[in-house]
C-alpha cells in the first residue's frame, strides 16, 4: 500500500512538473496562433531604442524584433513592441508579458541561474562606463565624493559601487527608472556624472543639447556582453532566437547583403551559403521555418553589420566605431557559429 501511494504521489508530481514544461515548449506556436511577436525592448535610449519625431521605434534593438518577426512571418510589421524598464523587464519576460527580450541585457552568471530565463546569443560587446561634463575630470577615479546617476535593475549600479569602493573613493548614487530620467538629472546638474554602458552613454550624448559640452571618459570598468533573453525550459524557441541573431552575422561573414541577397540565392556556388539562403532547405527544415527565412531576413533587414550601421554608424548623430562589434576576422569579437 505505501509503495502504491509513493507511486501515486511521484506520478502527481512528474505531471504537475510536466504541465508548465509543455506549455512552456509552444512559445513558437503561440506567436504563430496570435499573428504577433511580443517583443520587449528598452524605454528609450538612441542607437538601441528610441521613437523618431513620427513616434516609430528606431535602433538595433528594434531592428533586431524587426527581423525576427521577418524570420517567423516574412513581415517585419508583425511585432509589436514593449518597453520594459530595467527593472520590469525580467520579470516581465518571466510572467509572458512578451516572447524574447532585445533590451541591452547583460548575460550574468546570477542572471542565468536563478531568473528562471536563458541569455542566448550575445550580440553586442559592451563595458561600464561614465559620461562627464567636459573638462571637468580626466579619469573615474578623479570624482570624489561625486553625485553619479544610476539606472535600477541594472548590472551598472554594483559595478560603480563595486569600483569606488575597490579605491576607496566615496560617491553618493541618485538611482533612476529609466535612462530618459537619467539624462536629465545630469544635464540639470543634479549628478555630476552618469554612469552606465558606453555604447548607451554614446546614444545619450548624441541626444543632448550640446553633445561637445560631455565626454565619456575611456576607462571601461566591466564586462557587458548583450544578448536576448527568453524563458527557460523551450528548447525550441532558444534554437529559432539563437540561430536568427547567427544568421545576420553569418550573412555578413559571407558578404550577403540586402542589395545582393537575390542575386547570391540565384548564383553563389559556396555550399554555406546556399544553406543560408534557403537553396537547399535543411536549416528552414531544422528550425520549422520557411526554407527561405534567411533569405528573407536579409532582403528586409540587411546583415549584422547592416544593422549595426543603421543605428551606430558614420552617418548617425552617434558615431560609435564597431570595435569588439566587428566580425572576428576585422579583429573583433562577432562570430557566427557554423550553419551547417
Amino acid at each position: 500500500m505505501l509503495g502504491r501511494a509513493l507511486a501515486t504521489i511521484a506520478l502527481l508530481a512528474g505531471a504537475a512538473f510536466a504541465a508548465p514544461m509543455a506549455s512552456a515548449q509552444q512559445t513558437l506556436e503561440a506567436i504563430k496562433a496570435r499573428g504577433q511577436l511580443l517583443c520587449g525592448i528598452g524605454t528609450g535610449v538612441a542607437g538601441f531604442g528610441l521613437p523618431d519625431s513620427r513616434g516609430v521605434w528606431q535602433g538595433m534593438d528594434v531592428d533586431l524584433c524587426h527581423g525576427l518577426a521577418v524570420a517567423i512571418f516574412n513581415d517585419r510589421t508583425k511585432v509589436r513592441f514593449v518597453p520594459l524598464s530595467s527593472s520590469t523587464r525580467f520579470t516581465a519576460l518571466g510572467a509572458g508579458e512578451v516572447d524574447v527580450l532585445f533590451r541591452t541585457s547583460t548575460q550574468t552568471m546570477m542572471r542565468d541561474v536563478t531568473l528562471g530565463l536563458r541569455h542566448v546569443t550575445t550580440y553586442f560587446y559592451d563595458g561600464h562606463g561614465f559620461i562627464v561634463r567636459s573638462g571637468s575630470v580626466a579619469k573615474v577615479a578623479e570624482m570624489r565624493d561625486a553625485t553619479i546617476c544610476l539606472i535600477q535593475g541594472t548590472t551598472n549600479e554594483q559595478v560603480t559601487a563595486d569600483y569606488f569602493r575597490s579605491i576607496n573613493v566615496p560617491f553618493r548614487p541618485v538611482v533612476f527608472e529609466r535612462t530618459d530620467q537619467a539624462q536629465a538629472a545630469l544635464q540639470a546638474g543634479r549628478c555630476d556624472s552618469f554612469g552606465t554602458d558606453a555604447s548607451q552613454l554614446a546614444g545619450v550624448r548624441s541626444t543632448m543639447a550640446n553633445p561637445r559640452d560631455w565626454t565619456i571618459l575611456p576607462e571601461r570598468f566591466s564586462k557587458e556582453p548583450y544578448g536576448a533573453y527568453i524563458r527557460r525550459a523551450d528548447d525550441q524557441w532558444f534554437d529559432v532566437v539563437r540561430w536568427y541573431t547567427t544568421a545576420l552575422i553569418e550573412a555578413e561573414e559571407l558578404g550577403v547583403t540586402q542589395a545582393n541577397a537575390e542575386q547570391m540565392m540565384r548564383t553563389s556556388t559556396n555550399p554555406n551559403t546556399r544553406r543560408l539562403l534557403g537553396v537547399t532547405p535543411e536549416l528552414g527544415e531544422a528550425l520549422k521555418l520557411d526554407r527561405a527565412w534567411a533569405y528573407n531576413l536579409v532582403r528586409a533587414m540587411g546583415n549584422y553589420g547592416e544593422i549595426y550601421n543603421r543605428s551606430f554608424g558614420p552617418t548617425t548623430s552617434i558615431d560609435l566605431p564597431r570595435g569588439p562589434n566587428n566580425l572576428w576576422t576585422q579583429g573583433g569579437l562577432i562570430y557566427a557559429l557554423p550553419m551547417r
